[in-house]
């Protein structure tokens, strides 16, 4: 039965003019309506929508200083109480549980919001009219306590989400430049952070509201919240965050250790910002730059080629700060580092993968990796040479990303390394001659683009690799070009014979 008397709906039964509105009768009809929206004993049907409706006309019919100030209460009583009834419509609005989420349910959700987000848009029509009012201090306690629930309803709502629809979309977006311009905010970051350095931003008012809702327990019963909480995070910066970094590391890797994999994304996305905007000296204390690291490494074990991806791009950004903890004395070897950890369990995933789109990944990031050990990627030589051949073997689809980045991957190494190159002269000589004819002989798999980088970067690598064998190349490539047929292949031949004698390539 639901219970919708009219003594509980006073704007709808005891319709009375808004002069007539007492300050103690606003704040009772204010704590009805969230008695109805957040009571077990209240349907979550019809009996909701109408205690909706009602606030959106208890809301019309009262005037500001009324709304924020009350009367026979402290001048906190109504703005906690405005604050309550936020949070409790935030919630209404709020999508069902992750396996509750049928497509029939999101687009309940889409009308809701849409209601809630009028709602709101008038809510802060009224504290912007109080703000031209005598009530000063009031309104700003108002605003203190709606903020933060409007915040994470515009959010929400205002995302391209499965429970989002154009209209619920634009009247969240809406609900946010206004809420900005109510907080005389230029920015969410702004509203975040604070806009100077005496004002106090919100983002620990949003992560207070938002900590309930982040636990393990807790945290796939609203699936909105792992977006709010990531896309709220990327809005602060340096030097911003690392005073929020024991609020937002534990959510960040809780998210990250889930067995789903846009979570585990969505996770890695919010540590690599952590990485990049917090202070090296505060991931070091207790340790937290290994626990990040060692999350992240187990990664590396899972197929997923966008996962693997976004680990990688955030353990190269990781490796600088872990290793100001390493501490080398130049009488001894150097220590092996985290990326040197990380290259060889890379290296071993690469020689058998088979899939493309993993291939390209690894491909994408070897250079990288490469220069980061500089010449300490002699450690990984052999490894490294049975990669890169079996790479240039096989061809990788129209935009040969693959084959690129390994032809990348080998001038550097041929850089950093070239003392150890010359003993890998005929090998290395043959795998690029025969990519060469590939390239050049291929009828039309390959656009002619592609074609023309292919073979730029064969040569340039040729290059190297005859400066590093002070110019046997050269000599071995004239027997070759006296019986060569194609052209593609001995113009290739040609620049490589064209370049001056030169000393060995020492680009450490």
């Amino acid at each position: 039965m639901e219970h919708d008397s009219p003594r509980e709906s006073p704007s709808r039964g005891d319709s009375s003019l808004p002069g007539e509105w007492h300050s103690s009768d606003v704040g009772q009809a204010f704590s009805q309506i969230l008695h109805r929206l957040t009571g077990q004993e209240f349907p979550r049907g019809k009996a909701r929508n109408a205690a909706l409706q009602d606030l959106s006309a208890l809301i019309d019919a009262t005037e500001g200083d009324k709304l924020f100030e009350g009367s026979g209460t402290s001048l906190r009583g109504m703005p906690e109480m405005l604050g309550q009834v936020a949070k409790a419509v935030e919630k209404y609005a709020a999508p069902p549980k992750e396996h509750e989420g049928r497509s029939d349910r999101h687009s309940a959700v889409a009308e809701k919001a849409a209601a809630v987000g009028v709602l709101f848009l008038k809510l802060l029509r009224k504290v912007e009219a109080a703000k031209n009012s005598l009530v000063y201090p009031a309104w700003k306690t108002g605003l203190r306590h709606l903020a933060g629930p409007i915040y994470i309803f515009a959010v929400t709502h205002s995302l391209e989400q499965p429970w989002t629809s154009p209209r619920s979309q634009t009247v969240a977006g809406e609900v946010l430049t206004l809420l900005l311009q109510v907080t005389e905010c230029g920015s969410v970051a702004g509203f975040l952070h604070g806009e100077n350095e005496d004002e106090k931003g919100k983002f620990t008012v949003i992560m207070g509201l938002l900590k309930p809702d982040l636990n393990k327990e807790s945290w796939k019963n609203n699936p909105a919240t792992k977006h709010v909480f990531s896309w709220t995070l990327q809005q602060v910066t340096r030097p911003w965050l690392n005073q929020h970094l024991e609020r937002i590391l534990p959510p960040s890797l809780l998210i990250s250790d889930d067995y789903q994999t846009e979570n585990k994304i969505l996770g890695v996305d919010c540590l690599h910002h952590i990485v990049l905007n917090v202070p090296a000296a505060d991931l070091l204390q207790y340790n937290r730059a290994e626990v990040l690291y060692h999350a992240l490494f187990n990664h590396l074990y899972m197929p997923e080629h966008h996962l693997i991806q976004a680990v990688l791009l955030c353990l190269l950004d990781l490796f600088p700060i872990l290793e100001k903890a390493l501490h080398w004395k130049g009488d001894a070897a150097r220590p092996t580092t985290h990326c040197d950890e990380v290259l060889q369990l890379i290296l071993t995933h690469m020689e058998p993968e088979h899939r493309l789109l993993l291939r390209r990944t690894y491909a994408r990031n070897l250079p990288a990796f490469v220069k980061r050990l500089g010449i300490l990627t002699v450690r990984h030589m052999k490894r490294l040479e049975r990669v890169i051949l079996g790479y240039l073997e096989v061809y990788d689809g129209p935009e040969e990303e693959a084959r690129l980045k390994i032809l990348e991957t080998l001038k550097l190494l041929m850089q950093y390394t070239w003392p150890r190159v010359s003993c890998r002269l005929v090998v290395l000589l043959k795998a690029l001659l025969k990519l060469i004819c590939d390239v050049a002989r291929d009828p039309n798999l390959t656009p002619e683009p592609v074609k023309s980088a292919l073979l730029e970067e064969a040569t340039d690598c040729l290059i190297l690799l005859d400066h590093c064998s002070q110019g046997q190349v050269k000599s071995l490539l004239a027997k070759i070009l006296q019986s060569c047929e194609d052209s593609k292949v001995a113009n290739c031949i040609r620049k490589v014979q064209q370049v001056s004698e030169g000393t060995p390539c020492d680009a450490t």
